[in-house]
């Protein structure tokens, strides 16, 4: 996106330059429905060096006036390429810009939703990374704090949102004025404006500093009917008093709002007292165990941020992931100590971990702290790096250093930086002097080289079964040839007295270099199950002995831990995509115990992994025989499951996914229709379209009967449920009127475009996207230097054709990098894909050898 790039040379130059007091912010959202743009009216004051000259950011449609200290300055001269430029600095400067920006259909800046229920407007900002830019001009870099005192200009009947307590309205022409008090010093992109008929129901609790602070849960008003919101509150609740009491500082902004907006691109957004969340967390129909705990986790996600990321911010993006990071280990054990998901570790393993994993061993895979050179480089940088390995290496530390000193470091982190920024290094200070622990070597080996270990146990028994020797042995990748430091616990699981295999026995160690002895082992009888990094608290791929990987191919569903259980899914499952493990084999470890397997995020994970092997795993000669089988033996697990469970509700989404037969779609429009029933299963609105979505996938449907299910539910959910099933129609005329309708227009708003490239890849007939191979390529550079970043992103990576492969996908994607050397952003969504081809051409080798065909 040309123009709009800032440079980490650039934001610490105009650090040195610059300190920002406040920004003075006026918005006009009156024509909102009748005018493509908005008029922002700003007062920014400052501080900067005296003679020197610097520049604001804005993307604007058009900028009328500036004037600086007094002076006006041409626009046509000192504003392009997102930019202001402010010459000749006074040493107390004020900057006054009148421009219009943009609304937007991206999920970017403002963005600018009519629910197709009622027509009415709704509005909500997102700007992590760099998109206060889009609403007014802004100094956008997070260690340029300022206040923020913002006046909108708005219809009278509609609710108005910011990060301070919404004010009494004030009627004016046309609408009503709302003047919004300032925030304390914050960084711009945790600013939020929200307004529109939002329906909200409003609630307070008592801090711990003695404060009342007001909470507000908001929704559409077609949609606020769905929205559970005194659960909500209740989690903010528990999440309140858990942080408060771990980190020992009250919560610090006046109120807390949550509010729940259509077509976000993400999960959430922790702006400041004002927290934006997807729609797909207002559950209008039946949704599986693992979306209502992930909507917890978010939720105290979120609320960790205020602390971590808002009240203490990074300085520049390369931390990031320590805001993201923490956040993830955050929630979770606030997940697991305050609600009633007891188990959210088990998620985190089977779903976090899992992706941390996969993303480490792309080849664009890097150190958890990055170099991030501009602002390019932090938008590709929201990965399974940030989040999740981040967050998995936090909950080694805090193994590592011990969770009391943890949490105390991390209050005298709280209260040393409030309201300002700081590094990696100042968080690290403190947990060195709670801990007492070196921590300079440790960060060098996590923190700084990528790259995941796996560890391997070699034990040695004697004739009666006792254990003579007992080591771990720990590998690195070659691109990364690091061993590490690694605290861990080994267990041992025998079957009791239920005849379910129970630990017996743990130790819980350090392990460096590449072999570390497990002496307190020497002289036990070996068990039937020996399970490394037990608990889950290492960082690391594990793999299994012979005889444990026996017992836990034969009783994996007698295991009595969940979180154990999640380590051998996640170790045979590893073991598979890197190819040491036949594919067949880890269909029948999913297809044998997945009825067994109580935790909703396992069963998941499970069932997405069973599909990827079923469809790219094995050789092009088995694959339809077992796609066939795969989805046969699912509906009859979902047929045997429980009435009413979320085992069965899970399976019978995955036979739609699955489904490839005759005989399937016959099933699956019989259960749409209401001919075959199962009991307990309710095919509520959401759940006909995944059958629907089925339907097309195996060309039972046309555009027409599409259409039809959409005018029976011309929601938001609908249309976006319509898009998806209309990608999924498997002809090559099907895939090529999706990619033309992405590629040849940027009306199509984000959730859509979304929508649209879930099911292009996925077809039964992997020739159906052999012609559209050099469409791709040939595509996707021009548009990634037309679309916004997250446009661009959804199509660079959605309508890449991976499920093909090929070595002849291999070669193409080769010969694109080889020719366009200088897209860093875009060459790695294309290497990630490809990668991932490659991988599956491995694992089909092992296939061949296996099966013989």
């Amino acid at each position: 996106m040309p123009g709009e790039n800032l440079t980490k040379v650039e934001a610490l130059t105009r650090s040195r330059i610059i300190t920002v007091k406040g920004y003075d912010i006026e918005i006009d959202l009156r024509d909102v429905a009748s005018s493509p743009t908005f008029r922002t009216t700003a007062t920014i004051t400052f501080l900067g060096e005296p003679g020197e000259s610097s520049f604001i950011d804005a993307i604007a449609h058009t900028v009328h006036r500036v004037t600086l200290n007094g002076r006006e300055l041409d626009p046509a001269e000192v504003f392009a390429d997102s930019r202001i430029a402010l010459p000749t600095l006074a040493a107390d400067n004020t900057l006054e810009v009148e421009a219009d920006f943009s609304y937007t259909n991206s999920g970017e800046g403002l963005h600018r939703f009519v629910d197709p229920v009622d027509d009415e407007i709704y509005l909500y900002t997102q700007f992590e990374v760099p998109d206060s830019r889009r609403v007014f001009p802004v100094f956008e870099q997070p260690d340029l704090k300022g206040t923020f005192r913002f006046t909108i200009h708005a219809p009278a009947h509609w609710e108005v949102v910011s990060n301070q307590p919404t004010p009494e309205a004030t009627p004016t022409e046309n609408g009503s004025t709302w003047a919004f008090g300032a925030t304390p010093r914050i960084s711009s992109y945790i600013t939020a404006l929200i307004a529109g008929p939002y329906e909200v129901v409003r609630d307070e609790l008592v801090s711990s500093s003695g404060k009342t602070i007001p909470l507000g849960v908001f929704s559409r008003k077609s949609l606020s009917q769905y929205l559970d919101t005194d659960y909500i509150i209740d989690i903010t609740r528990k999440g309140f008093e858990y942080f408060e009491s771990k980190f020992d500082v009250p919560y610090p902004f006046e109120k807390y709002d949550q509010l729940f907006v259509p077509e976000f691109n993400a999960g959430a957004m922790e702006n400041a007292g004002a927290v934006t969340f997807t729609e797909s967390y207002v559950f209008r129909s039946q949704v599986s165990d693992a979306v209502r705990e992930r909507r917890v986790v978010t939720i105290l996600h979120e609320l960790a941020h205020m602390w971590f990321g808002d009240l203490v911010t990074m300085r520049w993006w390369n931390d990031l992931w320590l805001n993201e990071s923490f956040a993830e280990w955050a929630s979770t054990i606030a997940t697991a100590e305050a609600t009633e998901w007891t188990e959210a570790w088990t998620t985190f393993q089977a779903m976090e971990k899992s992706w941390a994993y996969r993303q480490d061993q792309l080849p664009s895979t890097h150190p958890i702290v990055a170099n991030i050179r501009d602002i390019e480089d932090v938008q590709v940088n929201f990965d399974g790096i940030t989040y999740a390995k981040g967050g998995s290496v936090l909950k080694q530390l805090v193994a590592w250093v011990g969770e009391e000193a943890f949490f105390t470091g991390v209050h005298n982190y709280f209260v040393k930086h409030q309201w300002g920024n700081a590094t990696l290094a100042d968080l690290l200070k403190e947990l060195e002097d709670t801990s007492g622990r070196a921590l300079r070597t440790w960060s060098e080996l996590w923190l700084e080289t990528a790259g995941v270990n796996t560890l391997y146990p070699e034990v040695s028994v004697d004739e009666s079964g006792v254990i003579t020797d007992f080591q771990i042995r720990q590998t690195a990748p070659k691109e990364w040839p690091t061993l590490r430091p690694h605290r861990l616990a080994v267990g041992f699981y025998n079957p009791g007295e239920d005849g379910l295999l129970q630990r017996v026995w743990r130790a819980e160690l350090d392990i460096d270099g590449e072999l570390t002895q497990v002496t307190e082992a020497l002289g036990q009888v070996r068990p039937e199950l020996i399970l490394i990094n037990d608990d889950d608290l290492a960082y690391a791929k594990i793999r299994l002995d012979e005889h444990s990987r026996a017992t836990a191919v034969r009783d994996l569903s007698r295991v009595a831990s969940p979180l154990a259980r999640a380590l051998i899914w996640g170790s045979l499952w590893d073991s598979t995509r890197d190819a040491e493990t036949p594919p067949a084999d880890f269909l029948e470890l999913v297809l044998g115990n997945i009825a067994h397997e109580t935790e909703s995020t396992t069963i998941r994970t499970a069932l997405g992994q069973l599909s990827l092997v079923a469809r790219n795993f094995v050789t092009p000669q088995r694959r339809q025989a077992v796609l066939d089988g795969v989805a046969t033996r699912v509906w009859e697990l979902a047929r045997q499951a429980a009435s009413g469970s979320d085992a069965q509700f899970q399976l019978v989404k995955a036979f739609a996914s699955l489904a490839s037969t005759t005989e399937h779609a016959d099933t699956l429009q019989s259960l749409r229709e209401g001919e075959l029933t199962l009991e307990g299963l309710t095919i509520d609105t959401d759940l006909s379209w995944e059958l629907l979505a089925g339907l097309s996938l195996c060309g039972r449907v046309t555009s027409r009967d599409i259409d039809q299910a959409l005018a029976a539910d011309n929601t938001s959910n609908g249309q976006q449920a319509a898009a998806r099933a209309r990608s999924l129609l498997p002809t090559t005329a099907d895939k090529k009127a999706v990619f033309t309708q992405l590629v040849s227009s940027n009306e199509t708003p984000n959730a859509i475009v979304r929508s649209l490239t879930l099911g292009y890849d996925l077809v039964n007939d992997q020739s159906a996207l052999e012609p559209l191979v050099d469409d791709y390529f040939a595509m996707i550079e021009p548009m990634w230097n037309e679309r916004t970043y997250k446009i661009a992103e959804y199509l660079a990576e959605g309508l890449y054709p991976g499920s093909l492969v090929s070595q002849e996908l291999v070669d193409k994607s080769r010969a694109w990098l080889n020719a366009h050397p200088s897209i860093p952003a875009l060459r790695r969504i294309v290497e990630e894909n490809l990668a991932g081809v490659e991988r599956a051409l491995r694992v089909q080798a092992l296939d061949k050898e296996d099966t013989g065909s």
